[in-house]
């Protein structure tokens, strides 16, 4: 029987990069997932930003360290054996790059610390027109989230309980990374049009979290 691939989420950098907790990976073949400030329950996620660093973690590990960046941070990840398709993908993508990714949501504890990373399935040259609407779908994502985090679910209250976050930070973090793209598609003479409208829609959206 074919086990079943869990949802690849959005979810910008600084959201991941805050997560300090997993849930499951109690019993045999339970999946792990991550849980993020504001709730979002994962074990994949979708991402596409810039490469900006690529390189082994120490001479003939077999092991790439890899940085990819969104308007609001940038994810760490570890590409090794168990990886092939990644890791010969990466082979062919110079830094800087656009690329879409498809990873494993994990968390590393070392000396008392939690380190969020992801481990990449997939990786995949993009284009900016792709990045725009990745950084749209992420931020209404987020937004939705955000409304979330104001009710009683499971997933809410447990958010609540482990982080207690700051849900200003986040709108904040969601109105910045749409002006930066704003910013981005004004100067820009080959981006289309409708994105610029929607980003428009997303920032007047925001008004009605708070």
């Amino acid at each position: 029987m074919r086990t079943r691939r869990e949802v690849a989420r959005r979810v910008f950098a600084k959201e991941f990069n805050s997560s300090r907790y997993k849930l499951g990976g109690n019993a045999e073949k339970e999946p792990v997932y991550v849980l993020t400030p504001l709730g979002l329950k994962c074990n994949r996620i979708f991402i596409i930003g810039a490469l900006i660093e690529k390189e082994e973690t120490k001479p003939d590990s077999e092991v790439l360290r890899i940085r990819i960046a969104d308007p609001t941070g940038s994810f760490l990840g570890f590409v090794g054996k168990f990886d092939p398709e990644a890791k010969v993908s990466l082979t062919e993508i110079d830094i800087p790059s656009t690329v879409a990714v498809t990873a494993k949501a994990r968390l590393l504890e070392r000396g008392g610390r939690v380190i969020p990373f992801i481990r990449p399935e997939t990786i995949n040259l993009s284009d900016f027109e792709s990045r725009d609407y990745w950084i749209l779908e992420t931020a209404k994502a987020t937004m939705k989230r955000i409304e979330m985090m104001k009710g009683d679910s499971e997933l809410a209250r447990l958010a609540r309980e482990k982080y207690n976050p700051n849900l200003e930070e986040y709108k904040e973090m969601v109105v910045s990374a749409l002006m930066r793209l704003k910013e981005e598609v004004e100067i820009s003479e080959e981006r289309e049009e409708s994105i610029e409208e929607s980003i428009e829609e997303e920032i007047l959206d925001l008004n009605d979290l708070f």
